[in-house]
C-alpha cells in the first residue's frame, strides 16, 4: 500500500513564503509603532506632570543614606549586631500592632456589613428600582473613591487622636470597596432560582435571602479576608495623622530622627502583614478553593 504525498509547486510555496514574511513584517511594524506610541505617551505624561529625572538622579544618594542610617544604632553598629538594643520597645510596639490589627478587624468587618446590606441594591439584576441602584452606587463611589488617610484625618479632626477615627475610616471605605465586589459576585449569580422563588408569591428580601445569599457567600467571605489585608496596611497608614494604631509611633520615630527605631518598627509591621497574607491567603484556598487564593 502506497502513501501520496502532495508536493508543492515552488511558485507555491514561495507565494507561502512570502507571505508569511510579510505577516511577521506587519506583525513587528505594529510591535514597533505600539512600543513608539507607549513612549510617547509616557514621556509626555511625565512632562505633565514635571517629573525631573535630574533630580531623582541628583537626590538619590540621599535616599540610599538614609536606609544607611535606619540600619544603624547610635553605636555606630549595624542594627543587626545588637537586637536586644535595636528592639528595644518591643513591648509597647507590639501593644500598639495588637491596636493597629483590632482597628482594622472592626473596620473591616462594620464595612462589609454594610456592604452586604447595600449590595444587593447596587447590583443590576437583584436592584428593585433603576433610581435606587443609580444612588446606591453613587454612594458606594464615594466612599471608595476617597483616600481612606483622608477620612482618617477628618474624623480625628471631629473626634479626636485615637482608633475611633481609624476605626469610622476603614469601615467608610471598606463598605465603598467591598460593595463593589459583592455587587459584581451578585450580577454574576443564577437568577433561576430566583424566578422560581418569586414564583410562589415570595418577597424581594426573600428572594435574596434563599436565591442569591447561599450563592454568593464564598465568594463574599473570601473577597472580605482579601480586604483584612489591605485594611491592615492601611490601618499602620492612618496612624501618621493620630488614627491610632503602630502608624502613629512610627511617625513620632520618623520625625524625631529616632533611625534605628524606624527600621526596627517597619519590619515589625511587614512580618505582621507577610504572616497575615500567608494566613488568609490560606483560609481562603482552604475553604473556598484553590481559585480563591488569586
Amino acid at each position: 500500500m502506497t502513501t501520496a504525498v502532495s508536493i508543492l509547486p515552488e511558485q507555491q510555496l514561495a507565494a507561502l513564503n512570502a507571505a508569511y514574511r510579510q505577516a511577521v513584517s506587519r506583525r513587528r511594524l505594529r510591535l514597533l509603532w505600539g512600543t513608539a506610541i507607549f513612549a510617547a505617551a509616557l514621556l509626555l505624561a511625565a512632562i505633565g506632570a514635571e517629573v525631573n529625572l535630574r533630580t531623582l538622579f541628583t537626590y538619590f544618594g540621599n535616599f540610599v543614606s538614609y536606609f544607611d542610617r535606619i540600619l544603624t544604632l547610635e553605636s555606630g553598629q549595624r542594627v543587626w549586631t545588637d537586637v536586644g538594643e535595636w528592639f528595644w520597645g518591643w513591648r509597647k510596639w507590639l501593644n500598639m500592632l495588637a491596636e493597629t490589627l483590632l482597628i482594622s478587624y472592626v473596620g473591616t468587618l462594620i464595612g462589609a456589613t454594610f456592604a452586604f446590606a447595600l449590595n444587593f441594591l447596587a447590583a443590576e439584576n437583584t436592584s428593585p428600582a433603576p433610581w435606587l441602584r443609580f444612588v446606591v452606587r453613587r454612594l458606594l463611589e464615594f466612599a471608595r473613591t476617597v483616600p481612606g488617610i483622608v477620612f482618617a484625618l477628618v474624623f480625628v479632626i471631629a473626634f479626636g487622636l485615637g482608633p475611633v477615627a481609624g476605626v469610622l475610616a476603614i469601615a467608610i471605605h471598606s463598605t465603598g470597596a467591598l460593595g463593589k465586589l459583592f455587587s459584581e459576585i451578585v450580577e454574576n449569580a443564577d437568577m433561576k432560582p430566583v424566578e422560581g422563588i418569586r414564583s410562589t408569591g415570595a418577597s424581594w428580601l426573600a428572594c435574596m435571602r434563599f436565591a442569591i445569599v447561599p450563592q454568593v457567600t464564598a465568594g463574599y467571605a473570601s473577597y472580605a479576608l482579601l480586604r483584612f489585608e489591605i485594611n491592615v496596611r492601611e490601618a499602620s497608614v492612618m496612624g501618621f495623622v493620630g488614627a491610632g494604631g503602630i502608624g502613629q509611633e512610627l511617625v513620632v520615630a520618623i520625625r524625631k530622627f529616632y533611625y534605628s527605631d524606624v527600621s526596627a518598627i517597619l519590619l515589625t509591621i511587614i512580618v505582621t502583614v507577610f504572616v497575615i497574607d500567608i494566613a488568609t491567603g490560606w483560609l481562603r484556598g482552604h475553604l473556598f478553593g484553590k481559585e480563591a487564593r488569586t
